[in-house]
């Protein structure tokens, strides 16, 4: 319990000690430890690339599912880790059903019954084709996008916040060592003239604490480094996802293209039957017509002969 209370004074003590530094450099009375050129780079990169990485995701998921209730419905399911008992039907499938529905109504026999199932099963491939399609681009490339800004990213930004502090610490240091000097200095002015000795802490103590923290802030600025170099890493592997993303929509697209090709011969060719026997069956009435005429107009001439 005496450690856990000690632990926990020395944690307040450290943050008022942050926060007493940080206000002083907004005001600009202490000075702060800057970064090299590099380093500042490799966090300017950093804070690009989760941002637009962010709006990368965003934009995907919106392409791949524009409802939003239906993403957010589908990202519940994920992070709760369950399975929803049937698959979604898509808009493409609802139309292939609607036409299906209503061509079964008017009746396959009929061209323009026949023409809507021919539609309808075109449009379910198209279905089929594009849950496909949205399947591969969630598993080849939403899921390693969430994974780098849910893991590599959370951990860059909590190691940098750590580095923040450690850099706070450091400077906080640096003040006390100042004002240790500056009050030895008084105080052996003082001593000379013959006045007291003065408090508070020594040059020595408060060179000690700067060590320690000048190696901590080393310490910290090298893992953090070592983990802003790795985003080069994490774009060479958006690279890949975003190399197979064009692939699945160049597939899905080309599926897409045959499927339609193929309903319009089919369509074409029935157009074309179609109006072969109505043509066929035009003729025969008219021949008909014109033999039946001819066929009365002798019968109205013979009693005149």
């Amino acid at each position: 319990m005496d450690f856990n209370f000690k632990k926990l004074a020395s944690d307040a003590s450290g943050f008022i000690n942050r926060a007493v530094q940080f206000t002083e450099e907004k005001l600009g009375k202490a000075e702060k430890t800057e970064l090299d050129a590099h380093f500042e780079n490799l966090l300017q990169r950093a804070d690009k690339t989760e941002e637009h990485t962010k709006r990368l995701l965003g934009s995907m998921e919106g392409y791949l599912q524009p409802n939003p209730t239906v993403r957010m419905e589908e990202f519940f399911y994920e992070k709760l880790e369950l399975r929803k008992e049937g698959g979604r039907m898509n808009n493409l499938e609802y139309l292939g059903q609607a036409m299906t529905e209503a061509g079964n109504e008017f009746g396959a026999g009929t061209p323009y019954g026949g023409a809507l199932l021919k539609v309808a099963h075109t449009e379910y491939k198209l279905g089929n084709a594009e849950r496909d399609f949205i399947n591969s681009c969630a598993s080849n490339t939403l899921l390693p996008i969430r994974r780098f800004l849910e893991g590599d990213m959370r951990t860059i930004q909590r190691e940098r916040k750590v580095l923040m502090n450690k850099r706070l610490d450091l400077d906080a240091c640096k003040s006390r060592l100042r004002k240790a000097k500056s009050l030895e200095s008084q105080t052996n002015q003082q001593a000379k003239g013959g006045g007291g000795s003065g408090g508070g802490m020594t040059a020595e103590q408060a060179e000690a604490d700067l060590r320690v923290a000048q190696a901590e802030f080393d310490k910290q600025a090298e893992i953090t480094k070592l983990l802003l170099e790795g985003i080069q890493t994490a774009h060479n592997n958006q690279l890949k996802c975003l190399r197979d993303f064009v692939e699945a929509q160049m597939t899905f697209y080309a599926q897409s293209h045959q499927h339609m090709a193929d309903l319009q011969r089919e369509l074409s060719g029935a157009l074309s039957a179609d109006s072969g026997l109505s043509l066929y069956s035009g003729s025969s009435s008219v021949s008909s017509n014109s033999t039946d005429s001819n066929k009365n107009k002798t019968k109205t001439d013979s009693p005149d002969q």
